[in-house]
């Protein structure tokens, strides 16, 4: 496990990376997406599991452009969410996929890459996960509970690579209406299946977290490996 650099394509400068590196190679990247809470504990031990399933992971830092190194815990009370929330109102999204497309392509050029890379995200990282699959070159695509896809669906025709929605049902930041928009929206789209969770709530993934649920973690784990292992080999 490392920290990497790679250059913003705008020239602004640069900014870290965790790696998480596979014992096989050569093997394909996964890029990792962050919540709202940075490069934190949780997404080094989600990357971590990506490598122990073979995959190479790069988990780039997104706030560098309002701050670098945030390591948030959502489980550390309020003052930890007023943070998060402040970050992810300043960001500019737009230049975060700039900052993903400019990770995906550092991840095709590492020691021991197939060339093949995907993109992973949670939260946050779910609404970027689906920017980048309309914007990127990533070969494949995978977005837990991700938030405001609803506002997104103008971009769904851009969508080329095969792309995976983990959707928690009961989420408190993607209302049942918003669901219904989002199903309807991708229906009958030859690339993006979406999966509704029942019962769960948001972060359902997060091991350990508030919302932790095994039994859809599984099913959802399960379905972004075999994805992963059918497209990056």
């Amino acid at each position: 496990m490392a920290e990497i650099k790679i250059s913003a394509s705008d020239g602004s400068g640069s900014f870290a990376a965790y790696l998480a590196m596979p014992k096989t190679k050569p093997a394909g990247a996964v890029v990792m997406i962050q919540e709202i809470f940075g490069v934190n504990a949780t997404m080094r031990a989600l990357s971590d599991w990506v490598a122990e399933m073979g995959f190479i992971a790069v988990s780039p830092d997104l706030f560098w452009r309002q701050q670098a190194g945030v390591q948030l815990d959502p489980d550390a009370g309020q003052d930890q969410w007023d943070k998060a929330f402040a970050l992810m109102k300043g960001m500019d999204q737009d230049k975060a996929i700039e900052d993903i497309q400019a990770t995906i392509a550092a991840a095709r050029k590492l020691d021991g890459a197939s060339g093949k890379v995907a993109t992973m995200g949670f939260c946050l990282g779910g609404r970027l996960v689906f920017m980048a699959a309309a914007r990127t070159d990533a070969e494949a695509h995978v977005s837990y509970y991700g938030v405001g896809l609803e506002g997104l669906l103008g971009e769904a025709g851009k969508i080329k690579a095969p792309t995976i929605l983990h959707i928690a049902e009961k989420d408190k930041f993607v209302p049942p209406e918003a669901q219904a928009k989002i199903l309807d929206g991708l229906k009958g789209h030859p690339q993006v299946q979406a999966y509704v969770y029942p019962g769960v709530d948001h972060a359902f993934a997060r091991m350990g977290g508030h919302s932790w649920d095994a039994r859809a973690a599984t099913i959802a784990n399960g379905r972004t490996a075999e994805l992963l292992a059918k497209v990056l080999g």
